[in-house]
């Protein structure tokens, strides 16, 4: 049986198995250096970033969160929308009890009408005196003219009476003249006398008429005043009425804006006090980032300074900002609990200094919330 040849394969297996390691151990050794290199790279990529770079992780998507509450006290009656509802701007957000004072606009309003009323009637009482003013104080000049002009003729017919008697009267005297003609013609003298007397009298009588035209010319000036007097009252009455219809108006809270309802603190039926806050509301669309730089990187973020944000709910998307403005004290100015150093003992603490950043462009409306976590970067360079 031949068994030599089948030997000599192994034998060259085994001399190519030897060959092989010093490839695979040099193979391994450059994949070694290879992964070493990309580690040093990638170290060195993240020491140049952490030199470089300054990331605020005290940071949060803010917005101006308005607390709304009622300047009247009243009952709720109505409050359509629920926490988390977006709401337009003017829709009503809650409506409180306005009966009393519906039913006060009401009344001024009657009032007023009131005083309109009166003014139109002074109005036309004055129209009226006034043309039966003028009217009398015509017809009393008319009146006072013929008078006037009848009281010269009737004292010329007693003129010419009394001479005609004093004729007579001579003749008698004389023998020539008749006791009959002196006696009638001492008669016409007697009514002579009473024309005159009768026209003096209507010289007076017609001067009194003309004093009532004037005196009731005088009442024109009393309703003018009473028309004036309205004026006042008037306006008093229609700022009066425009405080119950304010009074009225703000029974029924609107939305000032296109916003969000964050929070409800009261529930309909519950009776609310002046200044009590009821509703909390956003405007999804004024959305900014607020952080805390410390003091030492305080010059790394000047307004301007573009920065990169990152949102924790957002994982792998980046927003850009600038920095819009840095508060001008540290929060530990604002802190409501002094911190005093009595004792002497002092450690010193790096402050933090306030940093609005707005981004730009601003981000869909309603894709950030406030309170959401966020990272700040900047280049760490000024």
């Amino acid at each position: 049986m031949d068994i030599g040849p089948p030997k000599r394969p192994a034998q060259e297996g085994v001399g190519q198995v030897k060959r092989d390691k010093p490839r695979r151990r040099l193979f391994r050794m450059a994949a070694f250096v290879v992964v070493g290199l990309a580690g040093l790279g990638l170290s060195f990529r993240w020491l140049h970033w952490q030199f470089h770079h300054v990331v605020l992780d005290d940071a949060r998507v803010a917005s101006d969160m308005i607390t709304m509450a009622s300047r009247v006290p009243g009952w709720v009656t109505q409050i359509p929308p629920v926490a988390g509802d977006s709401v337009p701007a003017g829709a009503l957000l809650v409506q409180m009890d306005a009966r009393e004072s519906a039913l006060a606009v009401e009344e001024l309003n009657a009032r007023i009408a009131g005083i309109g009323a009166r003014r139109g009637e002074l109005e036309a009482r004055r129209a009226m005196v006034d043309r039966t003013s003028a009217s009398q104080h015509d017809a009393a000049i008319a009146r006072l003219d013929s008078a006037r002009a009848s009281l010269p003729a009737a004292e010329a017919e007693r003129g010419l009476a009394e001479a005609e008697l004093a004729r007579a009267q001579s003749l008698i005297a004389s023998g020539s003249g008749t006791r009959q003609s002196v006696e009638r013609l001492r008669a016409g003298l007697d009514t002579a006398r009473q024309r005159v007397i009768s026209a003096a009298a209507e010289i007076r009588n017609a001067e009194a008429l003309m004093a009532g035209a004037l005196a009731a010319r005088e009442e024109l000036q009393v309703i003018s005043r009473q028309l004036e007097a309205l004026g006042p009252q008037e306006r008093e009455l229609v700022a009066s009425r425009d405080r119950a219809a304010l009074d009225l108006a703000d029974r029924s809270m609107r939305m000032p804006f296109d916003g969000v309802v964050d929070r409800i603190f009261v529930d309909p039926g519950e009776y609310v006090l002046a200044g009590q806050r009821i509703i909390l509301v956003h405007d999804p669309a004024q959305i900014r980032i607020e952080a805390n730089v410390r003091e030492t990187d305080r010059r790394f973020f000047e307004p301007g300074k573009p920065v990169r944000v990152t949102v924790d709910a957002w994982p792998g998307r980046e927003f850009p900002g600038v920095v819009d403005r840095v508060i001008q004290a540290a929060t530990s100015e604002f802190a409501l609990l002094p911190s005093p150093n009595p004792s002497g003992n002092f450690t010193r603490i790096t402050q933090r200094m306030p940093v609005r950043v707005r981004l730009d462009p601003p981000p869909p409306v309603g894709l950030l919330h406030p309170g959401m976590l966020v990272r700040v970067e900047a280049e760490a360079r000024e």
